[in-house]
């Protein structure tokens, strides 16, 4: 008999009478010379079982009423001010630096308060009560980043200096309420200045121009592709809260958000911030600055596997249009209210050069490729095929890889939080019915469910000879097929440039979903290219694109009429000196 497995029972067998007991695959006990069944069962312990969630654990004749849980009052700014440090701290961890948080983005969020009059202000848009309840409870840890100093904004009170006296005016909080003033941040008044209220989103937005500060070389797709990768905390980020800031009920319409906003909707959020804070000018975006488009189009070109050669036709084009001047990239209330979108812009860039250099119009490009591959003995030229071959297998090799992560990755939330008491055990009961379906899930593929973190990195790709890379690299390849020397100065061997006709002047997203099937097929997959690595819509590239064009073209128009200018204004002046009698230039009297 094995006692391990039957727990040392030696009751006989009702049949033959003997003590000679298994335990089947099910769990019940049999009697192994007659095989007799029985009721006993052998008890698994489960180690996935959570006490509580499916069986009654213990049963008592006391009170039904909960026992209250040590907590505190809080408000809604306090809890934004957590998620902010938290994103902070990990961008920190990332590699940004710590002057990002301590100096700049603790300011910015100083300065919202005092101008959403939430805090650092004699007229508080509402009182912010503090109480802390429970023996076990500690305020300090919370309010360690919370309460700041009233003497660092010129005499303003902060609302919490005045917690104390008004924690006996608190009674009413209820023991299983969330923040104190949801009600009131949800109310009509407040949504109908929707600049004042800080949201999830606007915390991406505050982070984003807090880095455009700082002078990071971390871009607005950057920021949001780390948040889709899990490294900064956005969705469910409520969970790392501390403890006793418990959330409950309309709490969840402020925190709780299900995917993470796209680029434009971002970029808004942060320009109507910045009108909001009214704040100064930002410091000037040089060309040694890593937000520059002279050294953020390197970093595109390296990720694209384009040759190094483009860089200087990139920055020629970009002195053509007048985008070098460090002014331009840079945020200024009175000369140049709106925030740059340094990403999109520069992309935008190399979009336009590559149309320069290649035509990209189904026709042009190809035949350059047949005459490079010709003249090309060495193998040392660029060949656009070879290229968009290249790129095209690692780019869907790519979107599959990052269609496979989103479908594998877990948006439910560890902490769910419900609105109303009666959806406590409908939303516990769907929680656990997903934490089994997903254990179920690890033992049939034999591999976990969630999605793995990777090591982040600025590049989509890895070109070169090592194991694990995307393909070879093109970046030292020649332009030399592609490329004349006309008057001492390489110019493109294309001597066409077309642009899409339109309708209306203005920009608006239907303009690309209009032209897109008149497009060249080339010219779209190359918008899908840079929407890929930055990840937007073709549609937000394509505008950029046009903004660009427009540029070079108006630059264009301004010399030439300045150049007729200047010659009709010479004319002018030779018909009048000879009216007088005054000899031309280079005549002796």
């Amino acid at each position: 008999m094995d006692e391990e497995q039957t727990a040392g029972y030696r009751e006989p067998c009702g049949v033959c009478s003997a003590v000679d007991w298994g335990v089947s695959d099910e769990g019940r006990f049999y009697c192994r010379s007659c095989h007799n069944v029985i009721e006993r069962t052998r008890e698994v312990v489960d180690s996935t079982f959570t006490p509580g969630s499916n069986r009654i654990s213990t049963i008592g004749r006391g009170s039904r009423t909960k026992r209250p849980e040590s907590g505190r009052q809080w408000v809604i700014c306090e809890g934004f001010q957590f998620i902010l440090r938290n994103q902070a701290n990990a961008l920190v961890k990332l590699g940004v630096s710590p002057r990002f948080k301590d100096e700049v983005l603790c300011q910015l969020w100083r300065i919202y308060l005092q101008k959403s009059r939430q805090a650092y202000t004699h007229n508080p848009a509402r009182t912010a009560r503090f109480n802390v309840r429970g023996p076990n409870s500690d305020s300090d840890s919370a309010a360690d980043l919370s309460v700041m100093s009233a003497s660092e904004t010129d005499g303003d009170t902060n609302p919490s200096s005045s917690a104390a006296s008004n924690a006996g005016s608190s009674s009413d909080w209820s023991q299983c309420s969330g923040s104190v003033d949801a009600a009131s941040y949800l109310s009509a008044r407040l949504r109908r200045s929707r600049h004042t209220l800080m949201s999830m989103k606007k915390t991406l937005a505050l982070i984003h121009l807090a880095l455009v500060w700082s002078r990071e070389p971390l871009t607005l797709s950057d920021l949001l592709r780390l948040v889709n990768e899990g490294h900064v905390p956005y969705v469910n980020a409520y969970e790392e809260l501390p403890d006793e800031m418990k959330l409950d009920g309309k709490d969840g319409l402020i925190f709780r958000v299900e995917s993470v906003p796209p680029h434009r909707a971002v970029h808004k959020e942060a320009q109507t911030l910045l009108l909001f804070l009214q704040l100064p000018a930002f410091p000037p975006i040089s060309r040694q600055s890593l937000l520059h488009p002279a050294l953020l189009s390197l970093r595109y070109l390296t990720d694209a596997n384009l040759p190094d050669e483009l860089h200087p036709l990139v920055c020629r084009l970009m002195e053509r249009a007048g985008m070098a001047d460090q002014s331009l990239h840079t945020f200024d209330l009175l000369a140049h209210p709106v925030l740059p979108r340094y990403d999109v812009q520069t992309a935008a860039l190399v979009v336009v050069t590559m149309k320069l250099v290649f035509g990209l119009d189904d026709h042009t490009e190809w035949d350059l490729s047949n005459e490079a591959g010709d003249q090309d003995d060495k193998g040392n030229m660029f060949n656009l095929r070879r290229w968009f071959r290249l790129l095209q297998a690692a780019l869907i090799k790519a979107q599959r890889r990052r269609d496979h992560d989103v479908a594998r990755k877990q948006w439910t939330a560890k902490k769910p939080i419900y609105q109303e008491r009666k959806q406590k055990w409908t939303v516990m009961k769907k929680k656990r019915t997903a934490e089994q379906v997903q254990i179920c899930f690890e033992k049939l593929s034999s591999r976990p469910a969630n999605v793995e973190r990777v090591d982040s990195s600025s590049f989509q790709f890895c070109w070169g000879d090592e194991d694990g890379a995307d393909g070879p690299s093109l970046h030292q390849k020649t332009l030399d097929g592609v490329m004349t020397l006309r008057d001492d100065v390489l110019t493109p061997s294309n001597s066409t440039y077309w642009q899409p006709a339109f309708r209306d002047s203005r920009m608006c997203t239907s303009v690309y979903s209009e032209l897109e099937a008149r497009l060249p097929r080339m010219f779209v997959w190359l918008l899908q290219l840079f929407c890929f690595l930055l990840d937007v819509k073709p549609a937000y590239l394509f505008e950029e694109v046009l903004r660009v064009e427009r540029r070079v073209i108006g630059s264009k128009k301004s010399r030439r009429r300045k150049k007729k200018t200047e010659t009709r204004t010479g004319t002018r002046t030779r018909t009048r000196t000879r009216s007088r009698g005054e000899p031309e230039t280079g005549e002796t009297r």
